[in-house]
């Protein structure tokens, strides 16, 4: 399933018109249907009786919701709307939909005097369930003072409330929201899922998401233009190949994993069962040689290789350099920076290296934080890196601060790839992986329970893991989707108490997972 911008979902919605013969009137009504359908859901079953407020904008989201007044209405519900904006404003649609409920009786207040305020705040207390209508995806910048107004009212009365399309307040491109915006239960979405549903706060005020094609042509739905694609389970079950009976550890790949330092020693332990752990036949361990015993004995089924050191347990130096290219004569994929030191020595070793290789390699971590102010160099590798930042790792890289980066993460990472000429896996609520030719792809896995430390190092392990079994550029999307559902399988156990070898022990059972998709087995 492809994520539209708000541009994208105007133009699906005009060429639906122009070329389909699909008019606004067809549209708002099917979506008006939908939405009085996604409030009984809410309610249940038996909603006759049950009292809803419907509250309308002067846009096409009001007119959808004057038309889920009207089902509601024949459901049995006892409504009451309340308007805000201006009548003057309503498309044809809207304004025909307006007047039908006022013919069928429904009250229908404008909210421009005290006396109505009041009559709302009233109604809200007794009110089941809130229908939100006021304010669009063609939203942005700051609210009006009686829509602020309305928006803190009803999110102080607590009440569930279906949002039409995305919550008002919330900016469909971003996420952001700029005062205040609408706490939904659940938001019943048209055509396509918007960027704000998955980026917060817009993804914490979204409640349950679902997706109504409201009509509309696949085809228009499915255009290859619209850049942003949601990584679930539909896509997952076609990127990883399914193993053949003659595979042996050398075809599923030799990893070599450059980590670990005094101190940091565990981030190097993750991130190379890591590897193991999603499939890949062999990882050799190349870490300072004064920690080299102790990690000897950490790992068991990862092979261990001491790198000079240019301090006490931190590598770095020309000899080390000269090491490590040793090392990666014959591997298929180098995975270099967890636990690594920032040392200006290692730092320089860092760039030396991911200079010189020809094959998949992954940036995590401290090799990051080697390239800030190198950013040309990484530009210039003779393979495309993957980096895998959190979003204070990709602020440093940019020289941005990350309150900048996350006001419009989607355009801030797809414009580092392209300029970065790297695919970028920004590991936020909803991390993203971005191509150098400028698709987007959000995952849907993971849970808060995965703030935790480590857990960084074990999707660098895990994608590196994967980039031999399958096409290698394809491999930050399958390590991200697995690495994500193994943080899903794990919190059902620990919650918001699971620690990083947590996931690390899942990745197996998520592997199976994947599996099963692929076969049509059940899914356990």
């Amino acid at each position: 399933m492809r994520i539209s911008l708000v541009e994208e979902m105007r133009d699906i919605d005009k060429k639906a018109a122009e070329t389909y013969g699909l008019s606004t009137a067809v549209l708002m009504e099917n979506a008006g249907h939908r939405t009085a359908e996604a409030v009984v859901e809410l309610l249940g079953t038996t909603v006759a009786g049950k009292s809803v407020i419907v509250l309308a904008g002067s846009g096409n989201n009001g007119g959808d919701a004057f038309v889920a007044a009207r089902h509601l209405s024949n459901f049995g519900v006892r409504l009451k709307i309340f308007f805000i904006g201006d009548a003057t404003h309503f498309s044809p649609a809207t304004a025909a939909n307006c007047e039908t409920v006022k013919k069928m009786g429904v009250e229908i207040h404008e909210l421009s005097s005290d006396r109505t305020w009041d009559r709302l705040t009233v109604s809200l207390r007794l009110a089941d369930a809130v229908v939100d209508g006021v304010l669009g995806t063609g939203f942005s910048g700051e609210l009006r003072k009686p829509v602020l107004r309305l928006i803190e009212l009803v999110n102080g009365m607590g009440k569930s409330v279906v949002s039409i399309d995305i919550p008002s307040g919330v900016a469909a491109d971003t996420g952001a929201v700029s005062t205040v915006a609408m706490q939904a239960a659940v938001t019943l979405t048209f055509g396509l899922p918007k960027v704000g549903h998955f980026l917060c706060p817009g993804a914490a005020l979204t409640g349950k998401l679902l997706v109504d094609d409201i009509g509309l042509p696949l085809q228009l739905l499915e255009e290859k233009s619209i850049r942003q694609v949601l990584l679930d389970d539909a896509l997952a079950t076609t990127l990883l190949p399914l193993r053949p009976l003659d595979v042996h550890k050398g075809s599923c790949g030799h990893v070599l994993v450059v980590a670990g330092s005094r101190g940091m020693t565990g981030a190097a332990y993750l991130a190379s069962l890591a590897a193991l752990r999603i499939g890949a036949g062999m990882v050799t361990l190349a870490v300072p040689e004064s920690i080299a015993e102790l990690m000897e004995m950490k790992t068991t089924e990862v092979m261990t290789v001491p790198v000079p050191e240019c301090a006490p347990g931190v590598m770095g130096g020309d000899e080390a350099l000269a090491r490590l290219l040793e090392l990666s004569e014959g591997k298929d994929a180098v995975l270099i920076g967890p636990g690594l030191g920032r040392l200006e020595a290692t730092g320089e070793v860092v760039r030396k290296f991911a200079a010189y290789l020809e094959k998949p390699f992954v940036l995590d971590a401290d090799a990051l934080f080697a390239f800030h102010g190198h950013l040309k160099e990484l530009a210039r590798c003779k393979q495309m890196p993957v980096l895998t930042p959190h979003l204070g790792e990709l602020a440093g890289l940019l020289g941005e601060t990350v309150e900048a980066v996350r006001q419009d993460l989607l355009k801030c990472v797809r414009e580092a790839a392209a300029r970065l000429q790297s695919v970028i896996v920004a590991k936020s609520e909803c991390t993203l992986v971005a191509y150098p030719n400028g698709e987007v792809f959000f995952t849907t896995k993971g849970n808060p329970g995965m703030a935790t430390a480590g857990c960084g190092d074990v999707l660098a392990g895990t994608v590196v893991g994967l980039m031999q079994q399958m096409e290698s550029a394809l491999a930050p999307l399958a390590g991200v989707y697995l690495h994500g559902l193994a943080g899903d399988l794990a919190a059902s156990h620990s919650g918001d108490g699971l620690i990083a070898s947590d996931v690390l022990a899942q990745l197996p059972r998520a592997l199976v997972n994947l599996r099963r998709r692929q076969t049509g087995a059940d899914i356990k």
